[in-house]
């Protein structure tokens, strides 16, 4: 088990004070050093390379469900799950100070943040909303403009951090917005006593594959906590299936489970413990 967490390097999509970077520092208690990404892939990227140690990425949302591309890019060899920490989500509208509601024409934040406050924006046709690459930068772009009729939602930390305005707080669909964040690794370590473990298969494409591959589990009395198909690619009207379940590698339940799925499965790749 890793007990020093203090300095190690840990990438994440955004600038600072994106909720992954939150996220990072709630779960890391102690002093880390955090590496901006401008997307999911150079966060992959970086701790494939060993220029971060960790890495952080957003697999999940209360309101918006799950971030598929995240999905995709953890079936890439190398990578595994070794932490996750869940986070709830406030967004604010945050403008220049002395700017006021009436004056705004466009808005800006990541796509994600965007529909989290679709109400909001239903209830405001009149401004422009504009995906833009993340939260905090939206923030931060906003900032460097002289022009008093833009603005950005993001976190509370951003609006701080550059010195701006909360317009108008809590603009989220929901109040129980809460997004879970996976920490990932070039190799398997443990940062705490896993769990739980995540795993991706795909079935044979005979009748009941599925419900045969899913039955390992049940024989064991091993609790699912959540299943989640994906298209194969490559091979039209194929599926994967990322599966998560407790108990981790280590108890003899869960590897016997896993040895009768490899029988029975096309393929199957273990995300990790945790």
């Amino acid at each position: 088990m890793l007990k020093n967490t203090a300095g190690l390097r840990i990438a994440f999509q955004g600038d600072h004070y994106a909720f992954s970077e939150i996220a990072a520092k709630k779960y890391f208690q102690n002093e880390i050093v955090t590496q901006p990404c401008q997307s999911f892939e150079q966060v992959f990227s970086a701790v494939k390379q060993k220029k971060t140690e960790l890495g952080i990425i957003p697999i999940e949302n209360t309101s918006m469900g799950s971030i598929h591309r995240n999905y995709d890019l953890l079936l890439e060899d190398g990578i595994q799950i070794v932490g996750e920490v869940n986070l709830a989500i406030e967004l604010h509208l945050i403008a220049k100070p002395g700017v006021s509601f009436s004056q705004l024409h466009s808005i800006y934040s990541h796509p994600a943040a965007l529909e989290q406050c679709r109400q909001f924006i239903n209830r405001h046709s009149h401004i422009e909303f504009i995906s833009s690459y993340d939260t905090a930068g939206s923030v931060k772009w906003v900032a460097g403009q002289s022009r008093p009729d833009v603005a950005a939602i993001a976190s509370r930390e951003a609006a701080i951090d550059y010195g701006m305005n909360i317009l108008i707080p809590d603009i989220e669909d929901f109040q129980e917005n809460i997004t879970r964040f996976l920490i990932i690794a070039a190799h398997q370590l443990e940062l705490g006593a896993p769990n739980k473990t995540s795993i991706v298969f795909a079935t044979k494409h005979i009748p009941g594959a599925l419900f045969k591959s899913l039955s390992v589990f049940f024989l064991r009395d091993i609790n699912l906590l959540k299943i989640e198909s994906r298209p194969l690619r490559g091979k039209p009207w194929q599926y994967i299936f990322y599966l998560d379940f407790e108990g981790d590698l280590h108890q003899p339940n869960c590897q016997n489970a896993l040895n009768h799925l490899e029988e029975i499965a096309q393929f199957v790749k273990v995300l990790g413990s945790y």
